[in-house]
C-alpha cells in the first residue's frame, strides 16, 4: 500500500477512541488501527493477522484524520442492514494522523457462542489414574525435645516413599504447616512433593485444546474423575492470523514475534484456570496438574520454541514426544510445582490434538473396520486407519470453512447464519445463531450456502456464479448473490471454500491411494472438531468436502481432542496410550506424493460423484 513516509516516524499520542465499547487507547508511532486495537486488548477480528485480504477487521471512522491505502475499502453491503450510510474499511490498512473515534463492525467484534467445550460422554466421570494424588496429613508438632526439621516430620507421616521436594513447595510448607496447626493437604506426583496446601482442599487438574481457532478448558475433580466447569474463548493469537502459517512467519521473521504469541496463550491459559476456578469455588493455586493439545505449531509457540522450520519442508518439529514442564517455567499461575503435559505429536502439522483426537475415538475406529477420521478446521488433520496401520496427514484447509477470508464471515456468535437452504418457490431460507438480525455467515452457514447455491443452479459446477440467476447481482466487478439483507456470498468466497475443501479432499484421497483403497472402502468417516459438530454432512458430500458415501456411514463426534486431552490429565495410563498412538502413526507429506496438483484440480470443482457401496 502507499503510505506517507512521515507515518513510521510519527509521534505517537493520539488518541483512539472506539464507539460502542467506552475504551480509548493510545496509538503508538507507526501503528495502524488493528494494531493499536490489538496492543490495547480490544478484540477485532483480523482473520489475515492484518495483512490487508481478508476485510475482517471492519471499522467505520466516524470522527478524526487517517489514512489508508488502496485496500483499505471494504463493500459497505458487508456489513450489516445499516451499513450502506456508512465507509467501512480496514483497521490493519488505516494509521491515525489525529485523534480518531471509529465504530467497530458487528461481525468483526461478535463474541464466539458455538464452541463444542462439552466433547462426547459429558456426564460420564472419566476413568482415573492420576499422576498427582492429593492427601491430607497431621503431623506431630515441634518441640524441644523433638526438633526435626519440616520436611523430616513429613517424611515420617509418609513412610516408604523417597520423597523428592519442589524448592516452591518447600518455601510454602513451614508457614502452611503452622496455619493449620500442623495438618495439610500434600499433592505428590511420583514421589515429587509439589504442593501443599490446607487441609481439604481439593486436588483439581486443567485439560487444554490449543486450537488455532478456539482454546476449551476443562477443569476436573482428580479424586472423583468428574468435570466440574468448561470453557473456551477465542484463541488471542488470532490477531497475528487465523492460519498457523500466518503465526510461523511472524514468530520466524519479528524478533519478538514468538514471544509475543507465546505471551499471548500463556494469558490465555491463565485467564481460563482463574475463571474455571472461580466457578467453582476454587483457587488456580488448586489446579495440580495439566494437559495441553494443540497442532505441531501451537505447541510449539506455547513452549517458546522456535518454529521457523515449520514454514518450510521438510516441515520438522523440534520434538515430537510428549514433554512434562513446570508449569511455573512457562508463567503459568497454578500449583507452584505442577507439571504440564505436552502432548506427543505425529509429523508436519499433525500434531498432539490429532492424537487426543485418535484416543478419544478408538473404540469407533480400533478393529477391522477401515475407518478415517477427520478434524476440520484452520488446519485439517486426517488419519486412515486400515488394517492395523494408521496413515496420517495434515492439510492447510484455511479459515473459509469457520468463517475467515470470506467477505461476510464470521465466527459462530449471535447473528451468524448457520444454514442456509431452499424454499419451494426458490427463494433461500435461512437460520440464524441467537436468532438475532443477520450480520454474517459462520462456519456452517458458508458450506451450507455453497451447497444450496450450487443445487439452485447459482453457482456452476466449475464455481462460477451464474450472472442469469435472479439472485445474482454484480456490483463493482463483483458477483453476489443475496442471502439476507447486508449479507452476500460472492465469487471470491466461492473459490476460498472450493480451495478449501480441495485440500481437505485431495489429502482423503491422496491417503486412500497410500493404502490401495478407493473411497467406497471407507467403512466409517469419523468427523471430529468443533466445526465438524454443527455442519451439514449433506452440504459437504454436496460440494465434494466428502466422498459421497451412505449417511450412515458417518459419524460426528463433536471435540473428540478436547475429550481426548481430559483423559489424558485423568489416567497415567491414557497418557502412554496416546504416546503409543503418536508413535504408531506413519505421516504422510502431501505436498511430496506424486499427483498432489493433479488431484487438487481434480476435486476443485461442484461434480462430485455418487459411489456405489
Amino acid at each position: 500500500m502507499t503510505r506517507n513516509p512521515h507515518i513510521a516516524s510519527a509521534p505517537p499520542g493520539h488518541q483512539l477512541r472506539f464507539a460502542h465499547l467506552d475504551q480509548v487507547v493510545t496509538v503508538q508511532a507507526g501503528d495502524t488501527l488493528f494494531q493499536s486495537a490489538r496492543r490495547h486488548g480490544v478484540r477485532i477480528v483480523g482473520a489475515c493477522g492484518g495483512r490487508g485480504t481478508c476485510g475482517t477487521c471492519a471499522v467505520h471512522v466516524v470522527e478524526g484524520e487517517v489514512e489508508g491505502g488502496p485496500l483499505a475499502t471494504i463493500a459497505a453491503q458487508s456489513q450489516g442492514t445499516h451499513a450502506g450510510r456508512k465507509t467501512w474499511q480496514r483497521a490493519c490498512q488505516l494509521h491515525a494522523l489525529s485523534d480518531c473515534t471509529v465504530e467497530v463492525a458487528p461481525r468483526s467484534l461478535a463474541t464466539v457462542v458455538r464452541a463444542d467445550v462439552a466433547g462426547s460422554e459429558e456426564a460420564e466421570p472419566l476413568p482415573l489414574d492420576p499422576l498427582v494424588i492429593t492427601r491430607d496429613l497431621k503431623l506431630e508438632p515441634a518441640s524441644l525435645a523433638d526438633p526435626a526439621s519440616d520436611v523430616e516430620r513429613l517424611r515420617r507421616a509418609l513412610p516408604g516413599q523417597d520423597l523428592r521436594l519442589d524448592l516452591e513447595a518447600l518455601r510454602q510448607l513451614p508457614s502452611v504447616l503452622r496455619a493449620g496447626a500442623w495438618s495439610l493437604g500434600v499433592r505428590i506426583r511420583q514421589q515429587e512433593l509439589i504442593g501443599v496446601a490446607a487441609p481439604v482442599r481439593a486436588g483439581l487438574g486443567l485439560a487444554v485444546d490449543l486450537g488455532t481457532t478456539n482454546v476449551a478448558a476443562f477443569l476436573i475433580d482428580l479424586q472423583s474423575g468428574k468435570r466440574l466447569a468448561t470453557l473456551a474463548i477465542e484463541n488471542p493469537q488470532v490477531g497475528w492470523g487465523a492460519d498457523v502459517i500466518s503465526r510461523v512467519n511472524h514468530a520466524a521473521t519479528h524478533k519478538d514475534g514468538g514471544d509475543e504469541l507465546r505471551r499471548a496463550a500463556i494469558t490465555a491459559l491463565n485467564a481460563l484456570a482463574h475463571d474455571l476456578c472461580r466457578a467453582v469455588g476454587a483457587k488456580p493455586g488448586d489446579i495440580v496438574d495439566m494437559v495441553v493439545c494443540g497442532n505441531t505449531a501451537m505447541q510449539h509457540l506455547l513452549l517458546g520454541l522456535p518454529v521457523a522450520q515449520l514454514g518450510r519442508a521438510p516441515f520438522i518439529a523440534a520434538v515430537s514426544q510428549g514433554l512434562d514442564v513446570k508449569a511455573r517455567e512457562l508463567g503459568l499461575a497454578i500449583c507452584p510445582g505442577a507439571y504440564i503435559h505436552v502432548a506427543p505429536t505425529i509429523g508436519g502439522f499433525v500434531g498432539g490434538d490429532h492424537v487426543t483426537a485418535l484416543l478419544a475415538t478408538r473404540r469407533l475406529w480400533d478393529g477391522q473396520a477401515t475407518s478415517l477420521v477427520m478434524d476440520i478446521g484452520t488446519n485439517t488433520e486426517i488419519s486412515l486407519i486400515h488394517q492395523g496401520r494408521i496413515l496420517s496427514t495434515s492439510c492447510p484447509s484455511g479459515p473459509a470453512l469457520e468463517g475467515g477470508h470470506i467477505a461476510c464471515g464470521m465466527r459462530a456468535a449471535e447473528g451468524a447464519i448457520e444454514r442456509v437452504g431452499l424454499a419451494p418457490d426458490g427463494s433461500l431460507t435461512f437460520q440464524v445463531i441467537g436468532k438475532e438480525r443477520p450480520v454474517g455467515l459462520c462456519g456452517s452457514g458458508v458450506l451450507d450456502a455453497v451447497a444450496t447455491l450450487h443445487g439452485a443452479g447459482m453457482v456452476d459446477d466449475r464455481g462460477r456464479l451464474n450472472a442469469n440467476h435472479r439472485a445474482v447481482k454484480e456490483r463493482d466487478g463483483t458477483r453476489m448473490a443475496q442471502l439476507a439483507e447486508g449479507v452476500t456470498f460472492n465469487q471470491g468466497d466461492v473459490r476460498a471454500v472450493q480451495l478449501a475443501k480441495s485440500a481437505i479432499r485431495t489429502g482423503v484421497e491422496l491417503l486412500l491411494r497410500e493404502a490401495g483403497l478407493q473411497a467406497g472402502g471407507i467403512d466409517r468417516l469419523i468427523v471430529a472438531g468443533a466445526f465438524g459438530a454443527y455442519l451439514d454432512v449433506r452440504s459437504g458430500i454436496g460440494i465434494g468436502l466428502f466422498p459421497p458415501l451412505p449417511l450412515e456411514r458417518f459419524v460426528q463426534v463433536g471435540n473428540a481432542a478436547g475429550l481426548g486431552v481430559q483423559q489424558m490429565l485423568a489416567s497415567g495410563r491414557a497418557r502412554a496410550e496416546a504416546g503409543e498412538l503418536a508413535a504408531r502413526c506413519r505421516y504422510v507429506e502431501l505436498s511430496t506424493q506424486a499427483g498432489f496438483q493433479k488431484t487438487f484440480l481434480q476435486h476443485i470443482g461442484f461434480d462430485n460423484k455418487r459411489i456405489t457401496p
